[in-house]
């Protein structure tokens, strides 16, 4: 059995090679960022915050958790599976917290469905669809927010569309088809197989029939709304308030960035993005450096009552 195997065969060095790459390519993303932009500059920025802008994108966050929580929870709903509201905000926190600090941005979706599992007699098939869907739909949420803004770029911006932008979402639609064929792949291969399959029949059920995609439609707009608004806030405790076209062109694609699995949290890309999408507003690139780390650290300190949720389980006594 696994449980019998030695540490070293269960966690082959192999396996830690992506974590490591993850790693490197953030520390790189920010080695370049040093060279290209005025550091310093963006440091003295960040110390100068508003702290008043800043407590309100962290009310943001939190309204994010609980609005992202709701979501899973409907979806775990439609699959048969019983999850109490306050179970889901405190798993969510958990997992926000996890993939904000460590490589692949999922291994907190991974505990939450493990968590899920043990925490009744579900099964897995279920657990897995349920995380796996409410995750979907708020990518799916914020790629539409991300195409309609560039539809409008033309009517709302005089700059031309960068082409990084479209290499941005090409990239972005090019490892959802990526994963969406590996799912297929271990949809009829390995333990996953009895997991996924008959997914898309769930993902109708769960995201769509019975007035579903109302009620989808309402909290993922609003979830993707709150993250845009919890970003001109960002700009905004840094004295650099965003013309409002930005936030439906120039600030959903940095978004979009962090959905790019190659750092940690999407620390580097975020801000790299940033800073190479602000000159078109007329703001200099360190501006829109500091701009996503602050947006970064705010989703970050906004997390951590994940942290408090993990002294917790660890502090209670063993049943």
């Amino acid at each position: 059995m696994a449980s019998q195997q030695p540490p070293q065969q269960v966690l082959p060095h192999e396996r830690r090679v992506g974590p490591g790459l993850r790693l490197a390519a953030t520390l790189a993303a920010f080695a370049v960022l040093a060279w290209l932009v005025d550091v310093p500059a963006a440091l003295a920025e960040l110390v100068a915050a508003d702290p008043a802008a800043v407590a309100a994108a962290l009310v943001l966050v939190q309204v994010q958790v609980v609005l992202s929580s709701w979501r899973w929870r409907l979806v775990a709903g439609r699959l048969g599976i019983r999850l109490p509201f306050g179970a889901a905000v405190a798993e969510y926190y958990l997992a926000g917290l996890l993939n904000m600090i460590l490589p692949g941005g999922v291994p907190g979706d991974a505990l939450r469905a493990v968590r899920l599992r043990l925490s009744g007699a579900y099964a897995w098939s279920a657990v897995v669809r349920s995380v796996v869907l409410e995750r979907v739909a708020g990518q799916v949420a914020l790629a539409t927010v991300v195409l309609a803004g560039l539809a409008a770029w033309p009517m709302l911006l005089d700059d031309r569309m960068p082409a990084a932008a479209g290499w941005l979402v090409a990239t972005a639609v090019g490892l959802g088809l990526l994963v969406a064929a590996a799912a297929a792949v271990l949809s009829r291969l390995g333990p996953l197989r009895s997991a996924l399959a008959g997914t898309a029949g769930d993902a109708w059920a769960a995201l769509v029939a019975g007035g579903a995609w109302a009620a989808q439609s309402v909290l993922n707009l609003a979830i993707v709304a709150s993250y845009i608004a919890a970003f001109a806030l960002a700009a905004l405790a840094l004295g650099q308030p965003l013309p409002w076209p930005a936030l439906v062109t120039v600030v959903p694609l940095v978004l979009l960035s962090m959905a790019v699995p190659l750092t940690v949290g999407g620390w580097g890309v975020r801000e790299g993005a940033a800073a190479g999408l602000w000159p078109l507003l007329g703001m200099e690139p360190a501006m829109g450096f500091a701009t996503a780390a602050l947006y970064g650290l705010i989703v970050l300190i906004g997390s951590l009552p994940g942290a408090a949720f993990l002294v917790r389980r660890a502090a209670a006594p063993a049943n």
